[in-house]
């Protein structure tokens, strides 16, 4: 049964209880299931479930014994692996089994890469030698300095019934609300993440936007979160504590950033980490902290041939963002500029692949708008979910679903003739030294380097393109490694995705046109397999070089043969790519055009057009037939009449 409903939140928690045998660790579990010591218990107990009226948060708790024994190792690990939170026991009575812990159990939980908090727990309390008195903290102290996952220490007895519900209570908070998303145990403070989330709390409760809470705001989002007001000397004990303990966390306008940062970091250190937890999620962060699905309306794709774009009410607010963070007017974005305008979200999204230098920047490494621009809408095209997260996180205030639309099928916009589409994904093929690399660098402005490096994964570039007409459309460059072709095209939808196919080749190598005339073939056989074929462009690259004998006579027979447009001379060190990309986008927005047809796929043309005809003359036959007998019968029965 999964511990979590559709929407993210929490519907269950599941406790594994493990330790040496001996420490008590099913009487523990029947002792806080029926609120009796138990006189009889078994080995092992069955899952014992604890309702969800059982603790204040609502949530019911499943607890699974397990045995230690070598025989039930792999019950044992698995068991381990599903857990929510484990509670590791030692006996009180028993000092070897809590040196078993640190020697023996914490590592084992490591090796196996158990991610679940831990809860110490001393069993049978009643049992301890009173002449051998034990301090638990500083005996746990060094234990959980070395082991950070361990949340809690906590000794009990099942017999006198002493703090046995807390064991699991404890687990249960442990996992509802976690320490390890909110603060570094090591440094003392709040963590990055915690930090951006509370930032973009406080940001949207500052509705006069003067850098503080006034007691009106804290009260609004007091009820918001808390369903309660606070009481005008509430409010004023609220300050005080902030003021004595912070310089500059109250200003003369109310609770400043640094104040509610403050505020959540001194309820953390004080245990009390679900009111924190209660305004994340109000705000509508889960366990990861960052914006739950349930909140992120990105609309529905119905067909793999559709693509999520950008509306234009967003593309507005994102100009607008731009503007707003340009801070010397330069029409580009330094780094510190653009790290800004993240303070708010998770994390900020471009610094990782594949978005790191996939647009373009100036000179001095700042992003332009087009570049920005091209960011956002490579990121739409990539992950919708995540780049309506990050819209909404940096400030949009429309409605969600207004900043995204699915375009409509590829597979219409050919019977149509025409595309509304504003941005074009383009995959880029051809064997190795082709030139691939390099015009995708030539396309984000990238100097031409004559070193080569081959590019193993994925890459991805974007950029605007002006059209003729003053039109302009966002292009994707994707460059599929040589050695990924046969993989991608495994899978039946792997072109349902694209716009254009564009296939490079060193025109003065013939090795490498016919390596890149297999490759057209593979994909348009694809194409007409799947019914996603998609517009071809050859591109000759390296045309600054001396092309090897019969290479234009080639190239131009294979196009006419398949139907599409000439090879397209390009010398990226010459700098003459830029018409290419035009020629590109062109292509894309015409999506039944320089679609190659192989033999196979005309004779299964030819073929659906006979049978059609047949189809057509046999119906045409059968009417007249009907129409005939309807004749026939109605001359006979005015003959008899």
């Amino acid at each position: 049964m999964p511990s979590r409903s559709a929407a993210g939140v929490r519907t269950g928690v599941r406790v594994v209880v493990a330790g040496d045998r001996g420490t008590g660790k099913s009487s523990l579990i029947s002792a806080a299931a029926s609120d009796a010591f138990p006189e009889y218990v078994p080995a092992v107990l069955p899952p014992t479930r604890l309702p969800s009226d059982f603790y204040p948060d609502g949530v019911p708790v499943t607890i699974v014994d397990t045995s230690s024994s070598m025989e039930s190792r792999i019950k044992l690990i698995d068991g381990l692996k599903r857990a929510d939170a484990v509670v590791l026991t030692y006996a009180c009575d028993q000092p070897m089994t809590l040196s078993r812990l640190s020697s023996f159990w914490l590592p084992e939980l490591r090796k196996l890469e158990i991610k679940a908090p831990v809860i110490v727990v001393g069993c049978k309390l009643d049992l301890r030698d009173e002449r051998q008195p034990m301090n638990l903290e500083q005996v746990m102290a060094p234990i959980m300095q070395q082991f950070r996952e361990i949340e809690t220490c906590i000794e009990c007895s099942s017999a006198t019934l002493i703090q046995v519900p807390d064991v699991f209570y404890y687990a249960q908070k442990a996992v509802l609300h976690p320490t390890a998303p909110l603060f570094d145990q090591e440094k003392q403070t709040l963590k990055p993440r915690c930090i951006r989330a509370l930032k973009r709390i406080f940001m949207l409760c500052d509705h006069d936007m003067d850098g503080a809470l006034s007691d009106a705001e804290l009260n609004e989002f007091q009820v918001k979160c808390f369903n309660a007001p606070l009481q005008p000397a509430e409010i004023v004990g609220v300050k005080r504590v902030v003021q004595e303990r912070i310089r500059g966390g109250v200003s003369d306008l109310g609770l400043t950033l640094e104040g509610f940062l403050f505020l959540h970091a001194l309820f953390i250190e004080k245990g009390r980490l679900e009111t924190t937890w209660a305004v994340l999620r109000k705000f509508g962060y889960n366990d990861e902290l960052k914006l739950r699905d349930d909140i992120l309306p990105v609309p529905t794709k119905h067909a793999p041939d559709q693509t999520v774009e950008l509306t234009n009410e967003a593309i507005d607010f994102l100009r607008g963002i731009f503007r707003l963070y340009d801070s010397d007017n330069d029409g580009s974005l330094q780094p510190s500029e653009f790290d800004d305008i993240f303070v708010t979200a998770p994390e900020s999204p471009w610094t990782v692949d594949p978005y790191v230098d996939a647009a373009e920047r100036t000179p001095q490494g700042n992003l332009t708008i087009n570049g920005f621009l091209s960011e956002w809408a490579l990121m739409t095209t990539l992950d919708p979910s995540y780049c309506l997260a990050n819209l909404i996180c940096i400030g949009y205030g429309g409605d969600p679903t207004s900043a995204l639309r699915v375009t409509r099928r590829r597979s219409v916009d050919r019977k149509k003739k025409q595309t509304e589409k504003n941005v074009f994904h383009c995959f880029v093929f051809g064997p190795k030294k082709s030139g691939k690399s390099a015009l995708l660098n030539s396309f984000i402005g990238r100097t031409f380097s004559s070193n080569y490096t081959p590019t193993n994964d994925v890459r991805y570039v974007a950029n605007a393109v002006e059209q003729i007409g003053g039109s302009q459309k966002t292009l994707i460059l994707q460059e599929i490694p040589e050695d990924g072709v046969k993989k991608l095209l495994s899978n039946k939808e792997c072109l349902a995705a694209c716009d254009v196919a564009v296939f490079l080749y060193d025109s003065s190598d013939e090795y490498s046109w016919k390596r890149s005339r297999e490759l057209l073939l593979d994909v348009a056989r694809r194409g007409e397999e799947s019914g996603y074929g998609v517009p071809c462009l050859l591109i000759a690259a390296k045309d600054d070089l001396d092309p090897f004998p019969m290479s234009l006579q080639n190239s131009a027979r294979v196009t006419q043969q398949l139907g599409m447009e000439a090879p397209i001379p390009v010398g990226v060190k010459l700098r003459d790519s830029k018409s290419v990309f035009s020629r590109i986008v062109s292509a894309a927005e015409h999506p039944h055009l320089s679609i190659p047809e192989t033999e196979k796929g005309k004779k299964r043309k030819r073929y659906r057009r006979l049978v059609n005809s047949s189809l057509m003359f046999v119906s045409v036959g059968a009417a007249v037939a009907v129409v005939g007998l309807a004749a026939y019968r109605a001359y006979a029965a005015r003959k008899n009449t």
